[in-house]
This record gives C-alpha cells, structure tokens and sequence, in this order.
C-alpha cells in the first residue's frame, strides 16, 4: 500500500476502519468480488466436446473398425479416425480454455485497480477486490464507483449511471443530509447512493461502503442473467442436422449392402444353408440387433426427425448410461441364449456348435459385415470435427488480431450468420466524445483554426475557460477530459486554436460560482477579468433560457440591443441545430457591476445580460461506422439502433450514418409506444422500424425475444449491466472492452476491444467465410466419400475389389481429412461474402449448389475408378505397376479438386489470391511431393513401385483436367454475373 497526502476530508472526524474493523467486516460482509458463474473443471470442459453429434458418430465408427479389424489386422483405420478425434477435440478444448483465460485476466486487472480510501486515520490505495463493508473511499471525476456506498462529503458531484439505467443524464448526488432537501426528481436511484459501476461525471466527494462484491447492485444483476439460457447457435443446428443425416445414410447403406450381399451370395451359391442353420442366423442377428440397439435405434429416430416427424425419443434412450448398455448386451445374450435353446430342443440344429454354421459361410457373413462397416468408415467424414475446430480456432485468433475477442468459439460463425445487429449509439456507432461541431458568436470572426484575439475574443475565451468544472489530462497521445463531457469540449476546442484555459482559468479571480443544475439549466461563474479589470458575470447553459433573458447582443459592431427579429432569427438558427441532433449551448455575460452579489440567479439581471453567443455540439459518429454500416445492409442485414436519445437525435445519427436514408424520418419508433404494443403487433412494428428511440434498459432484451421468435439470428451490442440480458439472450452477444462493465462483458460472446462497429462488421465477414471454408471442406470430402461409397457398394457385382492396401488408405484418408481440413481451414476472409444476403438459419448446411457440385463429379469419379480397375482386371492379372498408376490417378484427382474446392462460393479463379494463403500453398506442395515420394520409394510398405517421368507427366496432366474445367466454368460465370 502507499501513502498519499492529495486530499483531506473536510470533515477531520473520518478516520476509517481500523485493522481489525477491516478484518471483522470481511468476515461478515464478504470482499469485494463478484462471484463468476460457475465454471467447470478442465476435464469436464474436455469431456463436453466428446458430446458433440459428429464426435460421437465417429467414435462408434471407430470402435466398429477396430472390432474387426482385429479379425483381419485391418484395426489402424480406427486407429486413425481415433487419433483425428482426438485432435479435433483437444484443438477445441485448448483455443477456449485459452480465451476464458484472457478474459480472467481481464477482470483480474480491473479487480487489481488501485483505490484511495481513508484507513486508520490516513490516506492510502488498496486494491479493489480489498475494500470491505464501511471503508471510506475517496472519490473523483472520471472514476468508477467501486462498490455500493452512501456519500458522506459531495462537491458538485454528478453520477453516470447509464451502465445500470441506460439513462446518458448525469444525476446529481447529494449527502445524507442534503438529500431530504435536494431529492431529484425521475432518479432511478436515491440521490444520496452510488453504486458499483457507475460513473463519476463531475466533482468530488466521499462515500462509505454499504455493500461489495455480489452483495451491490451489480452483483445481484449478474447472478440474476445467469438464470438465462444460452440460445443454440445456427452452426451447432446445422452440424447436429449434418450429423444425423450422415448416420442415417450410413446405417441405410451398410443394411442395403448387407442385404444386396447376401443376395448375391445365395444366387452365386456361396451361402448354403439348412433351414435350422438359417434360424440360427436368424437369431445371431436378432442378439446382435439387440446388443447394439442404443447404436442404431437413436439413428433411426434421428431420421424420423429428418422427415418431420415429432416423435421423442424414449427417455432411457436418450440418456443412455454405461448400465443401459451392459443392459441391452445382456438381453442380446439372453435373446440368444433362448433362441438357440429353442431351436435346438426342436432339433433344428446339430447338437455341436460347430454345425451350427460352416466356417466358410460364417467367414462369408463376417466378410460382409466388414465391408458394411467400411462403407460407414468411408461415409463418415472423419475430418469434419477437425474442419470445425481448426476454422474456428484460426478464425479466433485473427478476430482477437482484429480487435474481436472471442470467448466462445462457436461465436466466431455465429456472428456471420445474424440477421439482425441491434447497437447502443453511444461509444458503438460515436465515438462517445463530445466535440463542438460549429460556434456562432456574433461579436468575433472565428474560422475553422483561428479565433480573434480582440478584447471580445478574450471575452469568448474566459467565458469558456473560466465557467467551467471540467479539466483536460495531457498525455503523450493527446488530451483527456476529465468531468463533463460537453464542457471538456469547449475546453478541446479551445486548446486545438492554442489557449491554454488554464491561464485564463488562473489568471480570473472567481468570487462566486453556481454550478449548473437541471432545474436551473445554466451555470455561472462570477469574479473580476484578467483583461478588463472589471466584475463579470458569465453564464453558459440551455439557449431558450439565456436567450429569454438576454436584452443585448455582442456584434462586430460592439454591443447592441437584441431586437424581436434578431431574437426570432437566433430562435430559427438554434432550432436548426437541435433538429439536427446537435446539442446548443448558449453564452451570456454582465459586465461592469460594481457591488458583489451573493445571488447569482439569472432573473436579477434580466435587463443587463448581453448574449455573447451559441456554439453547437455533437458526439462525432466514428469514420468508419457509415461504411461498415453500409456493408451490413448490402450483405442483406438489418442494423437496428437501440438508444435513449430523443427521435430527433437519434434520426439524425441515423441518417447520417446510413441506417435511415437522407429523408427517411418514419422508420422510427419510441420505446413507450412499443412498450404499449402486445408481442404481435410489436414483432410486426419491429420487422420496418430501424431505429428505437427513447428507449429503456427492460425494452432491450424483448426486443432481441421478439426478433428471434420471428425467425431472426440476432447480435447485440452493450455495454452496461442493464445489457447484460439482451447481450446473454442473443445468438451472439458483443460487450465493448474499453467502456463495458464486468457484467456485460460476462454475459458476452465476442468482446469488442475498441468499441467500434467497424470491427463488428469485420466479424461478419469472418464468421461468413467460416462458414463457407466449412462448406468447402464438406464438399471436398463428401464428392470422394460418395464416389469411394458407390465404389464399395458395386465393386462386389462387378468383380472389382477395393484396390488400396490399409497404408495407402490412411494416406488418402490423411489427405482427405487431416490436410484438407488444414489447408481449407485457414482460407482467409473473402469481402465478397458481404455481398450475399445471410443464410437462412433453418437451412440445410449443404446447400443445392453443393448437392449439385457433389453429384455431378463424384459419379465421373466413380465411372473413371470403375473403368481404370475394369481395364487393368481385364485379363485376370493386376500388377503392382498398375496399382501404383491407380493409387496416384486416385490421390491427384483429389488433389486438383481441392484447388476447386478452395473457390467455391465466389465464383473467382483457383489462383486468385493464392498467394495469400500461405499454409494451402504449404500443404498442397506436401501432398504432391508426398504421393510422388510414396510412390517412387514406398516400396513394400506401400505396395508401390517407381514410376517413369513420363507417367508422372501424363497423370498430372490428365488428372488436371478436373481443375481446368472448374477454370472454364468459373469464367464464364463471372461473364454472366458482369
């Protein structure tokens, strides 16, 4: 801790807690940390992404592998789909164990920020998380209450609870004392509280702590949204409906080819059987059926799903347990065990086991299981899990790059797939700095770097300088303003035309001063001029007041009478910054009285104040939000403002920022009228309106209900604890990092660290093309998936037989799934995707124009694999010579549709922008160097053998066609699409 001496209390009695008062009070009280929601140890965080659908396809996939493959010595195929697995997972686990850790870090800072308070009798700085129920902390403009208190010492002091209450009007707090004669009228709060999170705007004072940690208001709201549901996000529907339809075709193909096969066994007399050993069968399958019920029955409902038909799944099903498994085992046993007792009893069967059935027919059956449980291995994309994970990861760390950063990482697409953003105005679409937009003082010429430097120039300057509670903090990178905003802005202002206010502000002797109140609306400052010699009174506040009461007007020509037309004339003028959302501040002195006055109140000098001038502010919009604004809506979504401004302001930010066009002053609504609407007619109001005007903290999570009950995925900006539910009950929610509080930025998906919109739309487009490199990949794999699974299911009645040994096929596998993944994955962001509309969210993850991709070349595929066998099968003899030539037509025919792949949706060239993806690059030089590796001295392990060059070149060439036509296709649609 460090002693400092800045400040005394004016009351010397405040000595605060003693060690031992500080030690008593935590105990009972409690320190001043909120209680995070609870979070899950790492290895229950692991153990969640083994839930997912695709996972878990996978993993009875490779089981099943495994199972047989230990017949026949085949079981590294399962091996290898475990080891993708468990990659996928852990790449998973690791990228958002690694983000909760940031944003710990986060909040550790602000909980390590260092707080003045008054303990055993002296000044000294603790940690926020240290103060306790009773201490005494000393308060200043520009700082955050840090926890729940009453104020025992206030000077001027004015609060920003807009992070509680959504209101942007500094209240004014008052002692316990003064408080029974000062109580504010529409205060959300009493006037002699602060609490945590808010904001001091203006003054000083002290205040005794009478809540911390989850015990203040803040505390109490954060516990409260924890209650909240997160709603599913569109990629995890899409993956979940992705997933199942994956296992239903693979379980459908698997019986057809089962049931095809055994066909075909009996026609070619290669299954012989008696009746009694067809009932043995008969009940080895049944058995096994039931054995295996909690595999295949889930799938099936999984279905009936699909075709719309709403039937639950039954309860010990959908939660099936380790004790439901052993269950459906045992009864398979038990099936067995009396069917065969049954049929043996009848004597059906012989009475040795080893006549139940012939060893050359059971190897027949197991053979056929074999390639069934192929064809699922082959169906299943194994690298899709591993597709997700890496898109999402990489797309996670360039977000954060980008000043989007991710707590969840499923958030990264989500935001590509909104509909709507509903945005805060203040510090998201502005940049939550006031700035004097225009001044207009009759009496000087003032251009846009210049102001006179006459004696009513002067008078301009301490009129500023002089009247004012706000200062300005000088860094390296520019001035602060510490106080009220409006004022720092006149203080700005002054300083970009080279005053120093300070000088003047030092150089005037203040004898009286009334600080400006929302009853009174002006200030006023008294005392004796640098310049003149002479008592001034100088008055700043609302136009209409001043104007009122002035009965002169400071011109050029020195001071006049302020007639009716002039009067009407300053009137229209004012009326026509307001109407523009400008914020006027009026200027008004008395000179030359030569008594001091206690009272300051305008009304004793009606007939002696001069109007000195106006000068209008504005909270300047951010440079970049009209075009990412702009972007958004031609990207086909809708930006919605959500504010408490008046309709005038917020229409004209509006307009000026491109959510409503230039004469477009209808498509608003205020929150009163919306609140008046029942849920039906507010969804249909909410369906035109763009912006919400007048609005309350409560309006803003409804909204976000009613958008979503009508189909929309909506994204939330926020950044107070009165967002915290909007932000938690939206698809994805986003806090600002630098103003938000604790509170919002818990309840958030993507934190926005430079409070901008324009990183916003940045997220769009990454979560877009995260999106598409998922498509991508799916198509990638699904065109080889679907030509390999209509090559395992003829080869059969063709005599072709599958002509990969098991290394070849995890090197195929490898670069079907594990370096496809990785060089799809990592495709960077494309700006045309911000040139589509949003995907409907109920949409099926493989659109038409995939299906179409996918079913037009897997079949060529499929007629050159089938060919290829069929000739070099033609005379009975398959050499090892022409395995290898099958073995690289079949691997470099995926590698140039992976070019293909690469440009799907964007209708650009395979080489475009190629060179900026420096890791596709990397990988698909590995994979063409590696099969030509493989091949040239694989040898035995990979049953290849040397190929000429002229092979090489006429494979290369040939294979290459597939890359060429997609060239010749993608140009001419981009002709028509010119």
């Amino acid at each position: 801790m460090t002693i400092t001496n800045e400040y005394k209390p004016t009351n010397l009695a405040f000595t605060g807690l003693t060690n031992e008062e500080v030690e008593a009070s935590r105990k009972q009280y409690g320190t001043n940390l909120i209680t995070p929601p609870p979070s899950n140890p790492w290895w229950e965080l692991l153990l969640e992404k083994f839930e997912d659908p695709i996972v878990r396809i996978l993993l009875i996939a490779a089981f099943l592998a495994i199972g047989v493959g230990i017949i026949d010595g085949t079981y590294i195929e399962g091996i290898g789909i475990i080891v993708a697995i468990l990659l996928a997972t852990l790449v998973a686990f690791v990228n958002e164990y690694k983000a909760n850790k940031e944003f710990d870090i986060l909040n550790q800072t602000n909980n390590e920020e260092p707080i003045e308070v008054i303990r055993n009798g002296q000044f000294t700085t603790i940690p926020k998380r240290d103060l306790v129920v009773g201490d005494l902390v000393i308060i200043a403009t520009g700082q955050e209450i840090p926890a729940d208190g009453e104020v025992l010492e206030a000077v001027t002091l004015k609060i920003d609870e807009s992070k509680l209450t959504g209101e942007d009007r500094a209240v004014n707090k008052y002692t316990i004392e003064e408080a029974a004669t000062n109580e504010e009228e529409d205060t959300a709060y009493a006037v002699d509280k602060l609490l945590r999170g808010t904001i001091v705007a203006n003054g000083h004072g002290m205040i005794r702590l009478t809540g911390v940690g989850d015990q203040t208001e803040i505390g109490g709201t954060a516990k409260a949204i924890q209650s909240i549901e997160q709603v599913e996000t569109p990629l995890n529907i899409q993956l979940d409906r992705l997933s199942k339809l994956i296992g239903v075709l693979g379980l459908l193909i698997a019986v057809l080819i089962d049931i095809a096969l055994v066909i075909r066994g009996i026609l070619a007399q290669e299954i012989i059987l008696t009746s009694g050993q067809w009932g043995f069968v008969g009940i080895a399958i049944t058995a096994l059926a039931v054995a295996l019920v909690c595999i295949w029955l889930p799938i099936i409902y999984d279905g009936l799903e699909l075709t719309n038909e709403e039937i639950q799944q039954p309860g010990w099903l959908g939660e099936a347990t380790l004790t439901t498994w052993l269950g459906t085992f045992a009864l398979g046993l038990g099936i067995a065990a009396v069917g065969i007792g049954a049929i043996y009893s009848l004597g059906w069967i012989a009475p040795s086991p080893q006549d139940w059935i012939p060893r050359e027919v059971a190897s027949t059956f197991l053979t056929y299981f074999m390639i069934a449980v192929a064809v699922i291995v082959v169906a299943v994309p194994e690298g899709l899990a591993l597709s997700v994970t890496l898109s999402l990861a990489y797309s996670m760390q360039k977000m954060t790059q980008q000043n989007n950063l991710v707590r969840t990482m499923n958030a990264c697409e989500t935001i590509g797939a909104a509909t709507v953003i509903c945005s805060d105005k203040t510090g998201t679409l502005t940049q939550n700095k006031m700035c004097v937009n225009e001044v207009k003082f009759p009496g000087i010429n003032v251009n846009q770097d210049n102001l006179d430097v006459t004696d009513a120039g002067k008078l301009v300057i301490e009129a500023i300088a002089v009247n004012s509670t706000a200062n300005l903090e000088r860094t390296e990178k520019g001035a602060n303003v510490l106080g009220n905003p409006t004022e720092g802005a006149l203080l700005l202002w002054l300083e970009a035309r080279g005053y120093d206010y300070l000088q003047f502000r030092g150089e005037f002797e203040v004898i009286n001063q009334l600080t400006f109140s929302s009853e009174k609306k002006y200030m006023a400052t008294w005392g004796i001029s640098s310049f003149t010699k002479e008592n001034v009174l100088h008055l700043k506040g609302a136009p209409d007041i001043l104007l009122k009461n002035c009965q002169k007007i400071l011109t050029e020509n020195g001071v006049q009478a302020l007639d009716d037309q002039t009067r009407a004339d300053l009137t229209a003028n004012l009326q026509k910054y307001e109407a523009k959302g400008k914020r006027t501040l009026a200027l008004a002195y008395v000179v030359g009285q030569e008594e001091y006055e206690d009272d300051l109140d305008i009304k004793k000098h009606t007939t002696n104040l001069t109007w000195l001038g106006f000068i209008a502010i504005t909270d300047p919009i951010r440079p970049e939000v009209p075009q990412a604004v702009a972007i958004c809506k031609k990207a086909g979504i809708q930006v919605k403002m959500i504010t408490g401004d008046s309709p005038l302001t917020a229409v004209e930010i509006a307009q000026e920022i491109g959510i409503l066009a230039p004469d477009d002053d209808k498509s608003y609504i205020l929150g009163a009228d919306l609140r008046a609407m029942d849920d039906q007619a507010a969804t249909i109001a909410l369906r035109t309106v763009q912006v919400i005007a007048r609005a309350r903290p409560q309006d803003k999570q409804r909204i976000v209900q009613l958008l979503q009950n009508d189909g929309q995925v909506v994204a939330v900006t926020g950044d107070g604890t009165n967002d915290a539910a909007a932000l938690k009950q939206a698809q994805v929610g986003l806090a600002m990092g630098k103003i938000g509080t604790s509170v919002a930025k818990e309840a958030s998906d993507i934190i926005i660290l430079d409070d901008s919109f324009g990183s916003i739309e940045l997220g769009v487009m990454w979560g877009r093309s995260l999106y598409q490199n998922i498509q991508k990949f799916i198509l990638f794999q699904l065109t080889i998936n679907v030509a390999a699974c209509g090559l395992a299911l003829l080869g059969p009645f063709i005599g072709v037989n599958l002509p990969f040994t098991v290394t070849q096929l995890l090197w195929i596998n490898l670069i079907m799934d594990t370096f496809a993944a990785l060089a799809l994955a990592t495709e960077p962001p494309s700006q045309k995707v911000m040139e589509i509309p949003p995907r409907n969210p109920d949409e099926f993850i493989i659109s038409k124009a995939m299906a179409k991709n996918i079913f037009t070349l897997a079949p060529i595929f499929l007629v050159i694999f089938v060919a290829f066998l069929l000739y070099i099968q033609k005379d009975g003899v398959v050499t090892t010579y022409e395995l290898s030539l099958f073995f690289s037509t079949f691997v470099m025919l995926q590698f140039w549709n992976m070019f293909n792949a690469k440009t799907f949706g964007l209708k650009e060239s395979a080489f475009a922008n190629v060179a900026n993806n420096k890791s596709f690059l990397a990988i698909a030089l590995v994979i063409f160097f590696g099969q030509i590796l493989m091949v040239q001295i694989g040898g035995n392990l990979f049953r290849t053998v040397p190929l000429s060059l002229h092979d090489w070149l006429i494979i290369i060439a040939s294979t290459s066609l597939v890359l060429w036509l997609g060239e010749i296709f993608r140009f001419f649609s981009r002709l028509k699409s010119a």
